[in-house]
């Protein structure tokens, strides 16, 4: 093995750990944000209310918002109730609403209404975690500096025996420490995508898989 490949607990090299990435880049060359957003401002709302939910309903939520709602200060001023109405689709609406409300307040008064560009204020922020700011240091300021991992990048990662760990911030950790960072922003889509089309929970799609002959699971089963 070259020097500079960096071996993994699952036994694949970077090199083939980087075959899966273009593998799946050739498999989904439209992979982008799934969420619509048209400020940073809105994008961390429109991450809170994606939690335990999908981003297609959060997508057909968030128009009606946006163009009546858009500034921390609309949310500090709008009545919670009227807030709590308007999520009410994307569930958990009341500890959503109560984080919208802390989360504009904060932005407003700490940062002028704008969102920081650094992980370390982004998760200082209510309602927004680790997950969340990845999104946000990608999406509205395109500079990934880590890996959003959702319930697709968590399922895939431990599939191909990219990670054993089952908390999030573990499997991150794991995949920074295998994944170029060069290809940070293509893989913060293309777990997501590959779990939606092919790699979904329950029965997936191993015979049509463009990386299966990679795949821990589709190997043992």
């Amino acid at each position: 093995m070259k020097n500079n490949e960096k071996k993994s607990k699952h036994n694949l090299s970077t090199e083939n750990i980087i075959k899966i990435i273009e593998i799946l880049k050739s498999t989904y060359p439209d992979a982008t944000c799934s969420l619509d957003f048209n400020t940073p401002f809105e994008l961390g709302i429109a991450v809170m209310l994606s939690a335990q939910c999908t981003d297609e309903r959060v997508n057909k939520t968030t128009p009606e918002i946006f163009e009546k709602y858009n500034t921390p200060q609309d949310f500090i001023d709008m009545d919670i109730k009227t807030l709590e109405d308007l999520i009410h689709p994307c569930g958990f609406y009341k500890t959503k609403a109560k984080n919208i409300k802390a989360y504009s307040k904060k932005i407003l008064e700490n940062y002028n209404g704008n969102l920081p560009k650094n992980m370390d204020e982004l998760i200082s922020l209510p309602g927004i975690g680790r997950k969340s700011a990845n999104v946000i240091m990608l999406e509205a300021f395109n500079n990934p500096i880590g890996i959003a991992v959702d319930t697709h990048a968590k399922r895939i990662s431990n599939r191909l025996g990219l990670s054993s760990n089952s908390d999030p911030s573990k499997i991150e950790q794991d995949l920074l420490k295998i994944i170029p960072d060069k290809y940070y922003k293509d893989v913060n889509h293309l777990l997501v995508w590959h779990g939606r089309n092919i790699c979904n929970a329950r029965n997936p799609k191993c015979n049509e898989c463009p990386v299966s002959k990679y795949c821990n699971y589709y190997l043992n089963n």
